[in-house]
């Protein structure tokens, strides 16, 4: 049975494959005798974001060219302000795509973008907020002391008591060994405390038990597994307190610090418009709730917090010299070629192409309708001239041919 903690529904599946993600780079730390599991958030936090660097190149690409696309499209804009009509709507949407197509850039395709880094990151909260849920050698820490609490009278009602006040609610539906280690995992050096007290004769196996996770828990003097409220309202000592402090002082640092970054390669001037003005608000904003989540969550999620804003930083800065090398002519000169191969791959032309060759295959037309009436006018006059100007026929042409059914009809006419 799996812990309750563990995450169901859509993001169950995705949060056990990051799951076995963190159990192989735990297990690699163990094989190097370093346990820690605040080293193997550190690690952890760097190989998901590397795996979705593809993702962030992409997004990072459609913010530096939207301040150099945004003066053709506002044009594109302008130039069917007016215009309600249906086919001036289609004409609006075919030149707007090809200014995409031109920079290279698919802005539905950001939007998924985003929306799979948010897939990815909320089953990843879960994971690090509750990691003996998903990484069985932290599990195993606690299965002895777990299933002899299982067997102990009082033990229940005395961990359901608790379990409210750690943030570990899942006991009090279902009293198992899983639910039990989700419990303990939350568990504060006063509560190991209690807790030997409580139940003396399993002193031995929690005072063991404590020990173990203690170290894997343990990232520079705090436990990560506790709050740094919590390390506030225990009055701990001061160097504890601080360093809990700048735990969240930190994540707000660094989040500011990667927005700023993130921001750089974009030319546009702030405040050009509603838009603009609404993000400058959210760039300040984040960070002050960075601050509040980390100081109110386990030290765990500090760590993750801090390390991703560090690896999005270092991702943006690669990415923004990468670009900033890149001729940009050379590259909306290649963006058009594959945008061609791939429309003549689809046996297709583009809207402004089909535009274009309707207008000239209608001027053909029309020069092929205007030359027949000239042609069959011109035939009408030369037959009625035939019939009055018989000595300027020619032998065996058409005009002798009229004059010879005009004579007949008139013969026919007078009998």
């Amino acid at each position: 049975m799996s812990l309750l903690t563990k995450s169901g529904g859509i993001l169950g599946p995705i949060a056990t494959v990051l799951g076995f993600v963190m159990t192989g780079i735990f297990a690699i730390l163990v094989a190097l005798n370093i346990p820690n599991i605040g080293l193997a958030i550190i690690l952890f936090t760097i190989v998901i974001y590397m795996i979705m660097f593809p993702l962030t190149y992409r997004q990072q690409k459609f913010s530096r060219m939207t301040p150099l696309m945004n003066p053709e499209l506002n044009a594109i804009r302008e130039k069917y302000k007016n215009k309600k009509d249906q086919a001036s709507m289609q004409r609006m949407n075919e030149e707007t795509q090809q200014v995409y197509a031109k920079y290279g850039v698919n802005p539905a395709g950001s939007c998924v973008q985003l929306a799979i880094q948010m897939l990815i990151l909320f089953p990843l909260y879960r994971v690090i907020m509750n990691v003996p849920a998903y990484v069985g050698q932290v599990k195993d820490v606690f299965t002895d002391l777990a299933s002899a609490l299982l067997k102990t009278g009082g033990a229940e009602e005395y961990l359901k008591g608790i379990a409210s006040s750690i943030q570990a609610t899942t006991i009090s539906k279902s009293y198992t060994t899983d639910t039990i280690i989700d419990t303990l995992y939350k568990f504060r050096p006063a509560n190991w405390t209690e807790l030997a007290q409580k139940f003396p004769d399993l002193s031995g196996v929690i005072s063991t038990t404590e020990k173990k996770i203690g170290i894997m828990n343990n990232f520079l003097g705090l436990n990560i597994a506790n709050t740094p409220m919590n390390y506030i309202k225990d009055h701990a000592s001061m160097w504890f307190v601080i360093g809990a402090i700048l735990v969240p002082v930190l994540a707000a640092l660094t989040q500011w610090i990667s927005v700023k970054v993130s921001m750089a390669g974009n030319t546009q001037a702030e405040g050009s418009d509603q838009m603009a003005g609404t993000m400058k608000v959210m760039n300040n904003v984040m960070p002050l709730m960075s601050a509040f989540f980390c100081l109110t969550l386990p030290v765990g999620m500090g760590i993750y917090w801090i390390m991703s804003a560090v690896v999005r930083m270092v991702q943006t800065i690669a990415i923004n010299k990468s670009l900033e090398k890149q001729d940009m002519e050379e590259i909306l000169r290649k963006n058009l070629e594959k945008r061609k191969k791939k429309m003549e791959k689809k046996g297709g032309v583009t809207g402004a192409q089909i535009a274009q060759n309707a207008a000239i295959n209608t001027k053909k037309v029309e020069t092929v309708q205007s030359r027949a009436k000239k042609m069959q006018k011109a035939a009408t006059g030369l037959d009625e001239s035939a019939v009055t100007k018989k000595d300027n026929v020619r032998p065996g042409s058409l005009a002798e041919k009229a004059n010879m059914v005009a004579e007949y009809n008139e013969k026919h006419r007078k009998k």
